[in-house]
């Protein structure tokens, strides 16, 4: 790696998405307050490039965690030479966590749920608050797409979050070519992940066959406008979410052994607030995050009421009784 790179467009424009994004990353007296998941492909190298250059120009101590999948020939050696490119960045401490992937939901979800254990055990371990990842423009994209095609509601074509605690992602308004860029500007040489080939997974399909035929068809800016769409969807859920928390103390009741919501209250709410507000409440009151379907059933106990039963969710039973839904633990 050359000693002083030539600051072109692409590294300042890394740079740039590193430094505006830093002050999302609580400051800790002691340890590393965060980590860098580096994989050692593009997009985590041009940002672990970036917070190299510019943690200790901000006074912050960032650290790195690599995740060995074990999913292919050679990943030890890969993993290690990613920690070796983190050592030699400046990086502290650099952890490198080896998972071992299970089978359950596929094998993208089996990979992203191990992978997202192992970002739990570092955290833990250095005391870190936050992982920095590489997500770019086209990955939002590609979620977003993959939100539209699965059905999956609002909250899934939102698509990631830039500042989703403990997930901090910097590059996520740049093109992941201007990553492919910055690593050749400074003269590194990232590594090709061959399962990125792989049709096999569904996000590659979407990569490499739906997106491309969405630009031939439609004409550039697809990835963009998907982006857009994505930001402006985080916009409207996060004044639906700050109208259901301001109304959740005023509607919410005791139970026994739970909590209940007004019938009347959720139904005078448009769909929208009234399927929040339930959330909200399981959310706050068992720890548990209701699926869209699951809202849903219970919302029917409001907008469909015919005299049914108990609605059974995961951990969580619901009735209508006495003009309220009530919620208790099972």
């Amino acid at each position: 790696m050359p000693d002083r790179p030539r600051l072109t467009p692409a590294v300042a424009d890394v740079r740039r998405a590193v430094r505006e994004r830093l002050p999302a990353v609580p400051v800790r007296a002691a340890g590393p307050e965060a980590l860098v998941g580096l994989s050692g492909g593009p997009d985590s190298l041009a940002l672990a490039l970036a917070v190299a250059f510019e943690a200790p120009r901000a006074g912050r101590r960032i650290g790195a965690v690599v995740v060995d999948h074990g999913l292919q020939d050679g990943s030890a050696a890969v993993a290690e030479r990613a920690a070796g490119v983190a050592h030699g960045l400046g990086l502290d401490p650099v952890l490198v966590e080896r998972v071992t992937v299970g089978q359950e939901g596929g094998p993208e979800a089996a990979s992203r749920a191990a992978r997202l254990a192992a970002f739990d055990r570092a955290l833990a371990a250095t005391g870190a608050t936050r992982v920095l990842t590489g997500h770019t423009l086209d990955d939002q994209a590609e979620t977003v797409l993959l939100g539209l095609a699965r059905g999956s509601g609002p909250d899934a074509i939102a698509g990631m979050r830039a500042d989703a605690p403990p997930f901090v992602r910097p590059l996520l308004g740049l093109r992941r070519a201007t990553t492919v860029q910055a690593c050749a500007d400074q003269g590194v040489e990232p590594w090709a992940d061959p399962h990125n080939a792989d049709r096999r997974f569904t996000r590659v399909r979407v990569r490499l066959d739906a997106l491309p035929a969405l630009e031939a068809a439609l004409g550039p800016g697809v990835a963009v406008n998907l982006a857009r769409t994505a930001a402006q969807l985080q916009e409207d859920a996060a004044a639906l979410d700050l109208l259901a928390e301001e109304q959740a103390p005023e509607l919410a009741e005791l139970a026994e052994g739970g909590i209940a919501l007004p019938v009347d209250a959720l139904a005078a709410n448009p769909p929208a607030l009234a399927q929040r507000l339930i959330r909200l409440a399981v959310e706050h009151e068992f720890g548990r995050t209701l699926t869209r379907a699951q809202t849903l059933e219970v919302a029917r106990l409001v907008t469909d009421w015919h005299g049914q039963g108990p609605l059974d969710l995961p951990g969580v039973r619901v009735v209508r009784a006495g003009g309220r839904l009530e919620f208790t633990a099972v």
